[in-house]
C-alpha cells in the first residue's frame, strides 16, 4: 500500500523508494536525492515520522561509482524484479550510460517492467525519477514518447537521437525535449483555486507551443489520499503509461531539486522546505507538464 500525506492527518505508511545502480553510476545522482528523501517527515517536529524508506539494487552486493565511491545493493536484480510491484518510486541515476546502453543490461529490464506493473495496475499511485543522463534509459526503452523530458545539457543531442530512435523504431510520438531542471509527466497535486498560484506549469496551447506560467510554491498532492477513487483510477488508467509520474532532470544537482519535489507532491511542501532548510540548499523549481489533480 502506498504511503499517503495530508496536513490534517498524523504519521502515515512509508513511501518505498528503490533506487538502481549499476558500473560506473554517478554518486551524486544517487547520494543527492537519498539525502533529501531520508530527511523527509510527514511530521517536520517528530523524527518518528520518517516519510521515505530506501533500498538499494545493484547486479553485485558491492557497485562502485564513476567516482570510486562503493555503495552496497541491498538486493540484485532477480530479486528487485520479484518485489518490484512493492515499490512507490524507482530513482534511475545517470553515469555511464554508454556502457549499459550498449550492453543493453539492467537496470533497463527493470525500467520497463516497473512501468509494466503501473499499466497493468493503475490503482497504486507510482513515480519513475530518471536524473541526468539516467534520462537516456527511459528513452532507450520508448518510455518517454508523447511525454515532455530532459538530461544534463551535455547530453541534449544524444538524449533527442535516442527519443528520435525510439518514436521511429516503435511508430510512436515524439519526445519534448525541454531545457529545465527537472520535468514532471503526470503530476498529481492540489491546483487550489487560483490557476496562477500553481508552480512553474507548463499547458500546451491549441496550436501545440508551451505556455509557462510564473507561480509559487506547491500545496502537496492529494492524490495519495484520493487514489482509490474509481474515477482517479480510471483517469489513471487512460493517461500515458498508466498514469505513473514520470520525471526526468538536468545535471547531478538538479536531481536534489526533484527530490524536493518528491516530498512536496507525497508528502507535503512543508516537509519539503524544511529539508532543504536543514541542508542550506535553494530548491531550484523545474516544471510540470499538463498537470491534473486527480
Amino acid at each position: 500500500m502506498s504511503a499517503i500525506a495530508d496536513s490534517n492527518d498524523g504519521p502515515t505508511e512509508t513511501i518505498k523508494v528503490l533506487i538502481t545502480l549499476h558500473p560506473g553510476f554517478d554518486a551524486l545522482d544517487v547520494v543527492g536525492p537519498l539525502e533529501v528523501l531520508t530527511r523527509a517527515r510527514h511530521n517536520i517536529k517528530d523524527p518518528a515520522t520518517k516519510a521515505f524508506e530506501c533500498s538499494f539494487v545493484g547486479a553485485s552486493q558491492a557497485m562502485t561509482s564513476g567516482q570510486g565511491a562503493t555503495l552496497k545493493a541491498d538486493m540484485d536484480y532477480e530479486d528487485a524484479h520479484e518485489d518490484l510491484e512493492e515499490y512507490d518510486v524507482l530513482i534511475v541515476p545517470g553515469g555511464n550510460t554508454e556502457e549499459v546502453l550498449k550492453n543493453k543490461s539492467e537496470p533497463l529490464d527493470l525500467i520497463k517492467k516497473f512501468v509494466d506493473i503501473q499499466e497493468k495496475n493503475p490503482s497504486k499511485e507510482r513515480t519513475l525519477l530518471a536524473v541526468c543522463t539516467g534520462s537516456l534509459f527511459l528513452a532507450q526503452q520508448g518510455l518517454l514518447q508523447g511525454l515532455a523530458a530532459t538530461t544534463h545539457p551535455d547530453f541534449y543531442t544524444r538524449f533527442e537521437t535516442i527519443c528520435q530512435e525510439s518514436s521511429t523504431r516503435d511508430l510512436s510520438e515524439r519526445t519534448d525535449v525541454m531545457e529545465e531542471r527537472y520535468v514532471v509527466n503526470n503530476a498529481r497535486f492540489d491546483l487550489g483555486e487560483n490557476p496562477d498560484e500553481n508552480p512553474y506549469i507548463v499547458r500546451k496551447r491549441p496550436d501545440g507551443a508551451n505556455a509557462r506560467r510564473k507561480s509559487i510554491a506547491r500545496k502537496g498532492s492529494n492524490a495519495w489520499r484520493e487514489s482509490k477513487r474509481r474515477e482517479s483510477i480510471a483517469r489513471r488508467a487512460s493517461m500515458p503509461l498508466g498514469g505513473m509520474r514520470v520525471i526526468t532532470t538536468g545535471g547531478v544537482t538538479a536531481g536534489l531539486d526533484a527530490s524536493l519535489y518528491l516530498v512536496a507532491s507525497l508528502v507535503s511542501h512543508e516537509s519539503a522546505e524544511e529539508v532543504a532548510r536543514v541542508m542550506q540548499y535553494t530548491w531550484i523549481k523545474g516544471v510540470t507538464v499538463d498537470a491534473i489533480d486527480v
